[in-house]
């Protein structure tokens, strides 16, 4: 069996939207031991494309991490199947909040230096000592305490457009970033009671192990992230304290926690909260946009690409040709001028 994909985007884009069953994404990850990560890899690589799973997962020496999609009817037997390895035993699976659209067209499988870019070099670090978990009740409980720190470990466009309540969001564009700045933001806090969240756990857990790890003393994260929260908030009936909307990392871009708008248009200030890429292929810039501007740019960030793209195709291919990426995955700041 060929152990990666071949098959062109436009064709797997165009198979996933003539499929009609229905689907059901999860993510999950854990930090454990693999001694062999390519083999582990190709293992699973063969057991999730006979379950027709689709997404994003990365295997390191340090644990996996997977943001998937599969057919709802094969989400029992995938589970059994996850959960007879000895290392996934009771895994917290997250499942989507809302399934607006599909979220994956691909298996993208991948052996990677860490499940997580975290910037760490330090060898004396180790996850062993990390942050305690909360769940979503006692969240809420310890958030109102005074003196609580609620940290937002997310780069700067997902909290723009959801957070919780007096979060603080450090305008960092990457986890690494923000995890090497963490002393530096909070030299003052390291007696204080620390609680850190992000979107699944992955990065908060880590965050807090690092934390732990350069002094301070009290630390909590949200186990689940914000995935798992809303999920046993609307399950217990519980008071949601996350406002707005949850950015993913996959083709929906967001799930809808509450109908608060708490961003705005990065081109006219009108209250969005709809994250897109520019449409010229040669930006791509990820960027927030309300429909007014999407009708008026027709989906570009600036009247520049709004031209570029009326050109005929060969034109801006050669426009492209020989020249750098330029704005290719970079992620726009309000306010912005067009």
């Amino acid at each position: 069996m060929l152990l990666r994909n071949i098959v062109n985007r436009e064709e797997l884009r165009k198979r996933m939207e003539a499929d009609e069953r229905p689907y059901t994404t999860i993510s999950f990850y854990r930090y454990f031991s693999v001694e062999d990560p390519m083999t582990f890899r190709n293992e699973l690589f063969i057991k999730m494309a006979q379950l027709e799973v689709v997404g994003r997962i990365y295997v390191a020496h340090e644990g996996v991490n997977a943001q998937i999609a599969l057919p709802s009817m094969h989400f029992e037997v995938f589970k059994s199947m996850l959960y007879s390895y000895a290392c996934f035993d009771g895994l917290r699976l997250n499942i989507a909040i809302e399934e607006r659209q599909k979220s994956f067209i691909k298996l993208d499988f991948k052996v990677r230096e860490k499940i997580v870019a975290d910037g760490i070099e330090d060898p004396t670090f180790s996850m062993d000592n990390r942050g305690r978990y909360l769940q979503a009740q006692d969240w809420n409980t310890m958030m109102d305490k005074e003196g609580t720190v609620v940290i937002d470990m997310r780069n700067h466009y997902e909290s723009e457009v959801g957070r919780f309540e007096g979060a603080s969001c450090p305008d960092t564009d990457t986890f690494r970033e923000e995890l090497a700045r963490i002393n530096e933001l909070y030299a003052d806090e390291k007696d204080k009671t620390i609680l850190m969240y992000c979107t699944g756990g992955i990065r908060c857990e880590k965050a807090s192990a690092w934390m732990k790890h350069i002094g301070f003393s009290e630390v909590y994260h949200l186990e689940g992230g914000i995935i798992n929260y809303v999920n046993q908030v609307k399950s217990g009936g519980l008071d949601n304290k996350f406002k707005g909307v949850n950015f993913v990392f996959d083709q929906r871009l967001a799930e809808r926690v509450s109908e608060d708008v708490i961003a705005a248009c990065h081109q006219c200030g009108e209250p969005a909260d709809t994250h897109i890429n520019c449409a010229n292929t040669g930006c791509h810039l990820l960027f927030i946009q309300c429909s007014a501007c999407a009708e008026k740019y027709e989906k570009c960030c600036s009247e520049t690409c709004r031209e570029i793209i009326q050109l005929p195709e060969e034109v801006q291919r050669s426009m492209r040709k020989g020249k750098p990426a330029g704005r290719i995955f970079s992620k726009g700041r309000f306010p912005r001028t067009v």
